[in-house]
């Protein structure tokens, strides 16, 4: 029962941090602009991985695609394929992960191939988690980096200059997480793997078919003898029997005035 319920949450687990990799990676705030210095502006600018966006105080928003793959920075396209490569990992470890389930049946499937299934599947969601900490580390790595160089250059020389600098935004965060359950998710799988596992048994059963007519054993003592010393007591029964008795119970013997 346990070996189940361990399949089950790792299944529940990984479903969650995948769903959340999909969502983190479609999600536009990736990086938001930081309003410290000047938090009343009639703009407001986000980028995503696939588009950047703005938000006037009206409330319109305009979005626009990254139109250019080979003008993006390289670092920036790295990221993009991390999290593609976990999203893949992960749909391919959750169809796996779904029929290597217990209470699923399939046919005849045995418990050493669930095992494996299992096994299988929780090695795709730890990677694919990864693969998405990775991803999101990386570009937050490079938000710290163009934030404090932007900061150098604003207050750089006698005149300070008003520079759009970029912070953190909610995607990063649900990336961390979604990444944080799938690698919890494959490891609760992988545990689930020892016990799905028949365990092996010193004896080997052989089982024996006889060729020939059927032979049936009698669980009493067996004696070993020939065919005439059962002819012999048979005959020497015979003789007993014809006997005559006398009134008493008593054997008699034939005597020479019998046959008078």
């Amino acid at each position: 029962m346990s070996t189940t319920i361990c399949q089950v949450m790792g299944f529940v687990v990984s479903s969650l941090g995948f769903a959340g990799c999909i969502a983190a990676t479609g999600i536009d705030m990736w990086s938001t602009q930081d309003l410290y210095d000047n938090p009343v502006t009639a703009v407001f600018q986000y980028q995503g991985l696939w588009r950047s966006c703005v938000r006037q105080s009206s409330g319109f928003t305009e979005c626009r695609p990254y139109f250019t793959i080979l003008g993006l920075p390289a670092m920036f396209q790295a990221v993009r394929a991390l999290m593609i490569v976990g999203i893949v990992l992960g749909a391919i470890g959750l169809l796996v992960s779904i029929f290597a389930l217990k209470c699923i049946r399939i046919g005849n499937m045995e418990d050493s191939a669930k095992a494996n299934m299992t096994l299988t599947s929780g090695i795709m969601f730890i990677v694919a988690g990864l693969c998405a900490i990775a991803g999101v580390s990386v570009f937050a790595n490079m938000l710290v980096t163009n934030f404090w160089m932007s900061t150098a250059n604003m207050y750089q020389g006698s005149m300070q200059t008003i520079q759009t600098r970029y912070t953190f935004g909610s995607a990063l965060f649900v990336g961390w997480v979604a990444g944080g359950l799938s690698l919890v998710g494959g490891v609760m799988m992988c545990i689930a793997c020892r016990g799905l596992v028949p365990e092996e048994t010193n004896y080997k059963a052989v089982s024996y078919n006889a060729s020939g007519r059927n032979i049936s054993y009698k669980t009493a003592p067996y004696k070993a003898g020939t065919g005439y010393e059962s002819e012999a007591k048979s005959k020497k029964v015979s003789a007993y029997d014809d006997t005559v008795r006398s009134d008493d119970g008593k054997r008699s013997y034939p005597s020479k005035y019998d046959y008078v």
